[in-house]
């Protein structure tokens, strides 16, 4: 009966949070653009204030990642993001055209139920937080069981700092009691506008099942194709960077490396040069028997583990100093674990005659997985680029960047943003990064311009047969009436 009772709990503690958010979000609409924008900018701040202290509590809570890297990426979100925002027009009318008489308005959507993943937890949530009030909505929390702590200290210090710049208390709130019955009540729940959903495949799919409109992100798994003209020690870099970057819990972080033939030789020794540690056939065999579970899953243990953790689990030995484990593969499939998705710093090695069927191997590891996602390229040749640009079955094609940096829009010039869409083909609702303006609607102003008279088809001239026709005729009745 106890665990009745908690499960009831549970749901009618999140039924507080969506009404309280709900009564929120109300008083929220009324604010002007100065108000919202105070009220992000005291997020912002906090987020910066206190991003080495929760980036530290994160890694400890879910031993993923690296702690300096989460403080980095809960700076990216407070101050990238925010500055992205801070001047965007998200209240009242925020777009006039004069000539075609059309105004657009924006109107906030409602309630946001945001899924916080246990990989990046901290930072996406300060993401979340500020694109949803920027966008003049409330915000409820669901954690990763596995982060619970650290999420409810963030969420406890961006409301906090709201409240001290005028936003109702209710308008960031936060599951405390987690089960699979609160989760789902939150999904379904028809006071809730939208979810913003990131985290597992599963739980993805939940949200766009629940009935309630969702913006949810696929699993990476992005290539990056290394081509013959690349700066090869700073593409090796880059891709080190990136896939050591919080030890790969980035979903856009590279998970395969494609090059040419050419230049294969040259790669290999800068990949070993830079700290990559290339595994033998055995050793091989024992990384992939603990990279993922039998059902095909990514095993949690390896899951932002550094390559010592992860070669300690298989039972090999690597040389002191392995920042990144690579192995040589040549097949893509569900019996290759290499060829999927890996959040841990391990990464496979392909090697094709030339760029074209390198494109072809890059499509054939985005199909397995990670398709709508991101891929990643180095080169110099902008006519390869623009080939790969055309024909990638991704969101986001970066170029001689760090996937996990790039697609972030850290590195780039993309939108600044942890919640990546896939796109129809990766089963999103959007391709974009997703920011404020996915979390608003628009209401448009239409003037008239055209009565119905104007629509209706003008006399047309009679064509040349009729025309003949008609004068013969008229002539025929003359001659007729004259007798002639």
């Amino acid at each position: 009966m106890e665990l009745t009772d908690r499960d009831l709990l549970s749901i009618q503690t999140v039924r507080h949070l969506i009404r309280e958010a709900k009564a929120a979000q109300q008083e929220l609409a009324t604010f002007s653009q100065e108000q919202i924008d105070a009220i992000v900018a005291a997020i912002a701040q906090a987020g910066r204030d206190n991003a080495r202290q929760l980036g530290k509590m994160a890694q400890e809570e879910t031993s993923f990642g690296r702690a300096d890297d989460k403080t980095v990426k809960n700076q990216f979100a407070a101050q990238m993001v925010h500055q992205y925002i801070r001047d965007m027009k998200t209240v009242g009318v925020i777009k006039e055209d004069h000539e075609k008489k059309v105004m657009e308005i924006a109107v906030p959507m409602g309630v946001i139920a945001a899924l916080i993943p246990s990989t990046n937890p901290t930072s996406t949530v300060i993401y979340k937080a500020l694109i949803a009030l920027k966008a003049g909505n409330a915000i409820v929390f669901s954690p990763h069981p596995s982060a619970r702590r650290c999420i409810l200290e963030t969420v406890g210090i961006l409301r906090e700092a709201a409240v001290q710049a005028g936003c109702p208390a209710g308008a960031i709130g936060c599951m405390e009691l987690l089960t699979m019955e609160s989760t789902q009540e939150l999904l379904k729940h028809p006071d809730v506008a939208l979810i913003l959903a990131t985290g597992g495949t599963a739980m993805v799919k939940a949200a766009y099942s629940s009935g309630n409109p969702a913006i949810g992100v696929g699993p990476g798994n992005g290539p990056a194709f290394i081509e013959r003209t690349a700066d090869i020690p700073m593409a090796v870099k880059r891709i080190l960077d990136s896939k050591t970057f919080d030890n790969g819990t980035v979903c856009a972080s590279e998970q395969s490396i494609v090059t040419e033939e050419c230049i294969q030789d040259q790669v290999i020794a800068e990949l070993t040069r830079q700290g990559a540690y290339f595994l033998d056939e055995v050793s091989k065999k024992k990384v992939a028997s603990v990279l993922m579970r039998e059902n095909g899953t990514m095993n949690p243990q390896v899951v932002g583990r550094p390559p010592q953790v992860v070669a300690q689990l298989a039972g090999i030995e690597i040389p002191p100093g392995t920042r990144v484990l690579v192995a040589h593969e040549t097949k893509v499939g569900a019996k290759y674990p290499f060829s999927k998705e890996k959040l841990c710093p391990v990464l496979a090695f392909y090697t094709e005659s030339d760029w074209k069927t390198a494109c072809k191997r890059c499509i054939e590891i985005l199909h397995h997985e990670g398709v709508g996602h991101t891929m990643m390229i180095h080169s110099s040749d902008e006519e390869v680029i623009r080939e790969f640009a055309l024909k990638k079955p991704v969101s986001r094609l970066l170029v001689n960047t760090p996937g996990a940096l790039g697609g972030i829009g850290a590195t780039t010039g993309l939108i600044p943003s942890l919640t990546l869409g896939c796109g129809a083909i990766g089963g999103s609702s959007s391709s974009d990064n997703i920011g404020p303006e996915h979390l608003i609607n628009i209401r448009r102003v239409g003037y008239g311009l055209r009565e119905l008279e104007d629509l209706q088809p003008a006399s047309t001239p009679l064509d040349c047969a009729r025309q003949e026709a008609l004068v013969q005729a008229i002539l025929k009745a003359v001659m007729e009436k004259l007798n002639v």
